[in-house]
């Protein structure tokens, strides 16, 4: 399964444009990267998309601690849209806290927890399961 795109949901810069350099590195990763600064904007954006039939991304990097919305409170309103295709969400944190870790795995369509930082040996294990999974 080759992955198309890749939503960040994110408000520290530093690990979006980090994360955006890693995903593009060699083009080997994803096609389009999309990024949202906090839970809300990105609910209302991929909301719209659900609405309009498009696309969803095919994967999602969520941090967890953000203004507006977190991103529990997104994870909460977000698996209630009528979702045809659901994304992969990865939760992506620097919390290294095991009632975050559990309270992830509560959710059916968090697929992983990885502590921050992404590296570029972790999204090649990631997407290589990926696509093993959607090849099975």
């Amino acid at each position: 399964m080759k992955i198309e795109t890749v939503c960040i949901i994110d408000d520290d810069p530093i690990f979006v444009y980090g994360t955006k350099v890693l995903l593009n590195y060699n083009g080997s990763f994803c096609s389009t990267v999309i990024v949202h600064e906090d839970g809300k904007e990105a609910l209302d954006s991929l909301t719209a998309m659900v609405k309009s039939g498009e696309q969803l991304p095919d994967v999602i990097f969520l941090d967890l601690n953000m203004p507006v919305m977190d991103g529990w409170e997104f994870l909460d309103e977000f698996v209630r849209l009528p979702l045809k295709n659901k994304p992969r969400v990865y939760i992506v944190s620097s919390s290294i806290d095991n009632l975050d870790i559990e309270k992830a795995n509560g959710y059916d369509i968090v697929k992983d927890f990885i502590v921050k930082p992404l590296s570029d040996s972790i999204l090649a294990d990631l997407f290589k399961n990926i696509e093993t999974e959607g090849a099975a």
